[in-house]
């Protein structure tokens, strides 16, 4: 009976003992951790690095040959677009060897018709480019203000064109300054054709961005993109300059999208053909109703 007292009583107290230590061997454990968990990161990195080290060339090995097949089948992918895209060449020459021997056959047959016909050929242009300073856009008028720098070459009734195609013609020359009227103003009349179907008639303009090809013959037939050049007829522009395309086809009303942007002109070229008549509206229209009642 007393042995087991004197058991009790040493078992409470390393029990008080260990209370008052609890603190001190709790922080010892979290600090003996904390040192194993470091040594242990350093291990395993410096294991990782020798194993990237060791497997890195291994697997250079290994994926070479695959590496090796995806060049082969790449380059014999690519022999095989040269291949097609060899034999798309080799018909385009053959098409354009063919366009070329045609080409040089009607040069050549132009030249013997001209000998026979006697043609004169059109003097070649001069021009100077001009920079636009002004607009003159209202209910009344359209036409624009270019400086020529003093060029004295500048006439009225001179083609002015953009990179696109034919804008107007020189109104009023002046020394350093000429107004141009546009193919959009109300007092612009010039006679054009049809390039498909060689159909004449007058380009007139009515004051807006869209002007209208009038004095057509009623049997003609037009279509939406049909192209619009100028026919020669009166001698005011040579033929064959680019106006615009049909924009829409409605009874005797046929408009015409030009092809120069005439809202946004900054450098114009004034053209001189040679050609020093300069006919009046009336004299271009009665030109057109000549060749629509010859029609």
């Amino acid at each position: 009976m007393k042995r087991r007292k004197v058991l009790f009583i040493q078992f409470s107290q390393l029990r008080l003992l260990a209370k008052k230590f609890a603190i001190v061997i709790l922080f010892l454990s979290a600090f003996v951790l904390m040192l194993i968990n470091k040594t242990d990161t350093v291990i395993i990195e410096k294991t990782s690095s020798v194993a990237t080290d060791v497997v890195s060339p291994l697997v250079d090995v290994l994926v070479a040959p695959a590496r090796a097949m995806a060049g082969v089948f790449d380059y014999f992918r690519d022999l095989g677009h040269i291949y097609s895209d060899n034999q798309k060449l080799r018909a385009e020459n053959k098409r354009l060897q063919i366009i070329s021997e045609k080409s040089r056959a009607l040069e050549i047959e132009n030249k013997l018709l001209s000998k026979l016909l006697n043609y004169t050929p059109p003097p070649k242009a001069k021009f100077i480019t001009a920079r636009v300073i002004a607009e003159e856009g209202d209910a009344f008028s359209h036409s624009i203000i270019a400086y020529t720098g003093g060029e004295g070459n500048v006439k009225k009734g001179q083609v002015v064109m953009s990179d696109n195609g034919v804008i107007g013609r020189v109104d009023k020359p002046g020394k350093m300054y000429a107004k141009i009227i546009l193919i959009t103003d109300i007092n612009s009349k010039i006679p054009v054709m049809v390039e498909r179907t060689r159909v004449r008639g007058i380009l007139s303009g009515d004051n807006t961005s869209v002007p209208k090809m009038i004095f057509i013959p009623l049997s003609a037939k037009l279509s939406v993109g049909d192209r619009i050049i100028t026919s020669g007829v009166a001698g005011v522009f040579p033929p064959g300059l680019p106006i615009g395309k049909v924009s829409s086809v409605e009874k005797n009303n046929v408009k015409i999208k030009t092809f120069g942007n005439l809202d946004r002109l900054e450098y114009v070229r004034i053209i001189d053909y040679g050609l020093n008549e300069t006919p009046t509206p009336k004299t271009e229209e009665n030109s057109a109703q000549k060749d629509e009642n010859n029609e």
